[in-house]
């Protein structure tokens, strides 16, 4: 499964963003999302997922940020709203999917190449 991002760039404080990630490969099947983020000198932290019937948001984006996905286009997307510079980060998407291999299935995760997303106040 192949993940390409897009949306970055730089906006000012209270502005927005959508990310988007488009996802192609072999047969494949999601079953589960996630945006993530890596600020400079900081660890990768989980922004938003989806899986099933529930989402879960990083307490900090709670209420301005919101994952959502496009079943027939295998995109999902990250609507960022009201953003502050601490928001600065390279976004990245996770899937987790099962793929079809011959005759059976395998399930993993895959990881998008990653969009910088600047805030500036």
């Amino acid at each position: 499964v192949q993940l390409v991002e897009s949306g970055g760039g730089l906006v000012q404080a209270g502005g927005s963003l959508r990310l988007s990630c488009a996802a192609s490969g072999s047969t494949f099947r999601i079953n589960a999302m996630g945006w993530y983020r890596q600020a400079p000198g900081k660890l990768r932290e989980l922004v938003a997922a989806s899986g099933g019937t529930s989402t879960n948001y990083a307490d900090s984006v709670k209420g301005r940020f919101t994952i959502s996905r496009d079943n027939a286009q295998n995109t999902m997307y990250l609507q960022m709203n009201s953003l502050k510079p601490e928001d600065t980060a390279v976004y990245y998407c996770k899937v987790r999917a099962l793929v079809k291999l011959g005759s059976s299935w395998t399930q993993d995760d895959y990881w998008g190449q990653g969009t910088q997303v600047t805030v500036s106040s």
